[in-house]
């Protein structure tokens, strides 16, 4: 490993040589620095291996300064071993083990971003904004987010105890059971007879053709059409950019979608929609909260800016930055923070999120008991008939009765009530 070392420095120095010939003074100076920090890095090395307690490999030290150095720059640059690689692939295709959760490195210990529906850390309640602080008793701080996440993943049916801190409670353990997890990313349904629901759990390959399959299907199953369309991207960490770009140009005309913009103006992205609204032109509405993170940030900032869609909900995430996965051949890849994403109308994400049209917290509906005595026109002694009451049908249940679903879950009870706002608004 020294000669390998030894070759890799020498190869550096020779390029830096040739490099200095052609800059002036303070180059030379910056390029010889670095050379210095090189032979530093070796020395250390080789005393590590030497002296430290414990006999450590070779691998171990090289890929924990590698990933030392890019964790360093932000907290979603970072090395994947071979292993954590294959993982990365696995996650994108829409199956993988573990525990179905999506976290991120702040302040030494573990965030959680989201759990992903139907996984046993969404069963279990763990919410976005959580922080593992320690896993199976072994405390995180110290840990990279690489080991932490290695660490919870596992065989499939061992046990694996979560340390959990969340605001304003005191620490509790949440103990999961390790599954496959396998992600079903897009969902539809229909909601008070009219209305299309598509949830997106994670943007992963195909996701779009999906989206596009379950809306027309739903479009078919409607008496007289659909009314509106619910876009539902809660606890929704992101996934890939071209999923997020491909979504939003089904419900988009024309227009930008997003743009990255790195360090150089010249490798600028901007990526726009093409001709063509699946739901041509009813009224959508996005509900995110503080889990909905990076490509749902996408989709929700593409529709708000070209007033396509009502934002209703909490502020999200705020991951609007872009990383680059750069394979390594057999080692594994990189995982390096590259570029920033804008909104239509030049917004950054980063830090700051998405805020809803509308905010809408969660809560619960509870009807109120009236024991009050009232009385009704209808019940009036001697009161006129109606004269239409014989020849139309009275359909009680149609708009004004909400399921179960519905009633717990006060953000889509919103959201199916704004459909039907703007649907009346628009009608001609």
């Amino acid at each position: 490993m020294l000669k390998k070392l030894t070759i890799f420095t020498l190869t550096v120095n020779l390029l830096m040589t040739a490099a200095a010939c052609a800059t002036d003074k303070k180059a030379n100076k910056e390029e010889f620095d670095a050379y210095e920090m090189l032979n530093l890095f070796g020395e250390v090395m080789e005393r590590t291996k030497s002296s430290y307690v414990e006999e450590v490999s070779d691998q171990k030290l090289i890929e924990s300064a590698v990933n030392g150095m890019l964790s360093s720059l932000d907290p979603h640059s970072s090395f994947l071993d071979a292993k954590s690689f294959k993982y990365l692939n696995e996650q994108t295709q829409g199956k993988f083990g573990g525990l179905g959760i999506e976290v991120t490195m702040e302040n030494g210990v573990v965030k959680v971003v989201s759990p992903i529906d139907d996984t046993p850390a969404f069963r279990a309640g763990i919410k976005p904004g959580d922080y593992i602080i320690s896993l199976d008793g072994t405390p995180v701080i110290g840990m990279t987010l690489n080991e932490a996440v290695e660490k919870m993943r596992g065989k499939v049916g061992t046990r694996i105890k979560l340390t959990i801190r969340r605001a304003n409670e005191k620490p509790f353990d949440v103990n999961l059971k390790r599954e496959e997890i396998k992600i079903q990313s897009v969902k539809s349904d229909v909601k008070a007879k009219d209305i299309a629901y598509i949830r997106i759990s994670s943007f992963n390959e195909d996701s779009d053709k999906a989206i596009k399959n379950d809306f027309a299907k739903m479009q078919k199953r409607t008496k007289d059409g659909i009314r509106g369309l619910i876009i539902d991207v809660r606890n929704n960490p992101g996934g890939l950019l071209d999923q997020a770009v491909a979504i939003s140009d089904l419900f988009l005309d024309k227009g930008e979608i997003v743009s990255t913009r790195s360090r150089n103006e010249e490798d600028t992205l901007k990526y726009n929609a093409t001709k063509g609204d699946i739901a041509e032109g009813l009224p959508i509405v996005v509900i995110i909260n503080d889990g909905s993170a990076s490509a749902s940030e996408i989709l929700a900032g593409a529709l708000q800016d070209h007033r396509r869609a009502v934002i209703i909900g909490e502020k999200s995430f705020g991951k609007g930055s872009v990383q680059s996965v750069i394979p390594f051949g057999k080692y594994g890849a990189i995982r390096l923070t590259t570029a920033r994403y804008y909104t239509p109308s030049g917004r950054s994400i980063q830090a700051k999120g998405i805020e809803p049209d509308i905010e809408v917290k969660p809560a619960k509906v509870e009807l109120l008991n009236n024991d009050a005595i009232t009385i009704s026109e209808a019940e009036l002694k001697n009161a006129l008939r109606n004269d239409n009451i014989d020849g139309a049908k009275s359909d009680e249940n149609s708009d004004s009765a909400k399921d179960e679903e519905l009633k717990k879950d006060y953000q889509l009870l919103r959201a199916v009530d704004t459909i039907k706002a703007l649907s009346l608004y628009g009608r001609k």
